[in-house]
């Protein structure tokens, strides 16, 4: 396994005297930063991430118990944070939390779509039910919480939306119709919305993990077999951690990302690049 170098870029800016007059800021202090589908995986482990950056963090899950539980945790640990209540495939349901969210921190200025269904099904056994719930949570789900964050964030004339994607939106997986077309979905929302709501001051961009080694995704990567048919696709020979999605999402909620609108940023080892 490749051993990836950290960069000193930190350590110079500390020399004394030097200019840092072009290093942006990658901080999220004071900022609201809402995540959606906060209670596992990538999500839980981005609530972490953000609040260490700085943000206060409004956390949503469908579970009352697990966002407050949640919330809870990150405050024990130095952390800010809230817990609300969304199920990202009700409507009213969204709308109600960012209605509890705004009344509780008067304005949202991140947004990070993370909620989404994952399966696999040959194309031939894929129902009506398999098409329509992930399109509910993955395409209708995001493009409704982007919508009732950006209603805010336009009230205020600035925000941040990072939409969570797939690198399966770029390039085709067999036995992943569904879920390709859903990710495909939200690369074009990301794009639309970013042309909408650019010049209002909103910027709106994507990150496409590859496989990320999460507590969920484990009893499968944890497989030999089926972890070697991932990392021989990777050129940075492993797959991806959940600190290497939130690198991305961090930068694209800062200030350092300023200029960046419209993009699906692949956090994936070079999967793509082939």
């Amino acid at each position: 396994m490749m051993r990836r170098a950290s960069s000193p870029l930190r350590a110079q800016c500390q020399c004394e005297g030097m200019n840092s007059q072009h290093l942006p800021s990658f901080s999220l202090d004071g900022k609201i930063v809402v995540v959606t589908g906060a209670s596992r995986g990538i999500g839980r482990g981005l609530v972490d991430a953000l609040a260490a950056a700085g943000a206060t963090v409004a956390l949503t899950a469908r579970s009352s118990d697990e966002a407050s539980t949640i919330a809870a945790q990150v405050v024990a640990a130095g952390g800010r944070a809230s817990g609300h209540v969304m199920d990202v495939a009700d409507v009213g349901s969204i709308n109600a939390a960012f209605d509890d969210i705004a009344q509780q921190h008067g304005r949202v200025d991140v947004l990070v779509a993370n909620a989404g269904l994952g399966a696999n099904h040959p194309a031939v056994d894929v129902t009506e039910a398999d098409w329509d719930d992930m399109m509910d949570v993955n395409a209708k789900g995001l493009f409704f919480t982007a919508q009732a964050a950006g209603k805010i964030m336009l009230e205020h004339g600035s925000g941040r939306i990072v939409a969570m994607s797939s690198q399966a939106s770029l390039v085709g997986i067999p036995d992943h119709a569904v879920y390709c077309a859903s990710k495909g979905a939200v690369n074009q929302l990301v794009r639309v919305l970013a042309l909408e709501w650019g010049p209002l001051g909103i910027t709106v961009n994507a990150v496409a993990p590859t496989f990320i080694y999460t507590p969920g995704t484990a009893e499968r990567l944890d497989d030999p077999e089926f972890r070697r048919g991932v990392v021989d696709r990777i050129p940075m020979g492993d797959v991806g951690t959940i600190a290497d999605v939130a690198g991305a999402v961090i930068y694209l909620a800062s200030d350092a990302a300023a200029m960046v609108n419209g993009i699906v940023l692949p956090v994936d080892g070079g999967w793509t690049a082939q």
